[in-house]
């Protein structure tokens, strides 16, 4: 789905890059197969992939959707992706991909927050927007990561001048999704563009969590979104714009995208139909 709205876009040409094996889902591969990447095995157990080493040099910007106990990439791996990012590469992390790679030191520090994983107060504080709209940094002892039932959400803009967010609505009703709470990490370099409530009737903390943000990590730009659990939540329009514009500007520092038509409002999400060719 990302690939065929990026590549619609006319900004991006788009590669994936597939690790050999997958923790389990062997009931999804046939139909997520990607052409001119190799099959995938599933595991019972997560294990690395010796053999995944993308050539990040070729590349402006990486996305990933690795994610909650995803096998680590191989430590050469590792050490080539810091050197891209440190060296200016763009970073998109969405979703689950702030669950990922908790022993991973700079992974910790590009996300900024992230969740699961054993990640506690060792890894930093929580981060979060008390109701008088103060930014909170929580050293409070205490594991990281959760969420609700999935429900329709509304975004908060924090920052209205940054390039992704800029003549976006002040508020706007994200579609039916997970609204992850209680992360917590690093937070250094780190601009919180967006909040979400966490309503304690829906098992949320009564905290206005990160949505979305920015961060640096050397000469490199992140762009950090907690939306995008399934194939609904991406069609949200909403969602679909801050991906689009978000890339753009990790991998440009620019955005020259318009707001769209039927972007969402206040009240009423908005979504467009993915049609799978």
């Amino acid at each position: 789905m990302l690939k065929a709205e990026m590549e619609a876009s006319g900004l991006f040409t788009v590669d994936v890059a597939r690790a050999a094996y997958t923790w389990e889902g062997e009931e999804y591969l046939a139909d997520y197969a990607i052409d001119g990447v190799p099959k995938t095995q599933a595991l019972d157990k997560p294990q690395t992939d010796p053999d995944y080493s993308p050539d990040f040099s070729k590349y402006d910007l990486v996305i990933s959707n690795f994610g909650w106990n995803a096998a680590p990439w191989p430590e050469t791996t590792q050490k080539a992706f810091e050197t891209f990012m440190l060296n200016g590469g763009g970073l998109v992390v969405f979703h689950a991909a702030d669950n990922s790679f908790p022993q991973w030191e700079a992974y910790n520090k590009m996300i900024g927050l992230g969740g699961w994983g054993d990640r506690t107060e060792k890894d930093g504080p929580y981060v979060y927007y008390n109701d008088e709209g103060e930014e909170i940094r929580d050293t409070t002892p205490g594991p990281a990561g959760a969420h609700g039932p999935q429900s329709e959400y509304q975004i908060q803009l924090r920052n209205t001048e940054h390039p992704i967010t800029k003549g976006m609505p002040q508020l706007w009703m994200h579609t039916k999704d997970e609204l992850y709470n209680s992360l917590r990490g690093p937070a250094e370099n780190m601009t919180i563009l967006a909040t979400a409530y966490a309503d304690p009737d829906n098992k949320g903390t009564g905290r206005h969590e990160p949505a979305l943000m920015v961060l640096n990590y050397g000469k490199g730009r992140i762009f950090h979104n907690i939306m995008g659990h399934a194939d609904y939540s991406v069609e949200c329009i909403g969602f679909m714009t801050t991906m689009l514009r978000g890339s753009e500007w990790a991998a440009t520092g620019k955005v020259t995208q318009e707001i769209p038509e039927g972007f969402p409002t206040a009240e009423k999400s908005s979504s467009r139909k993915f049609e799978k060719k």
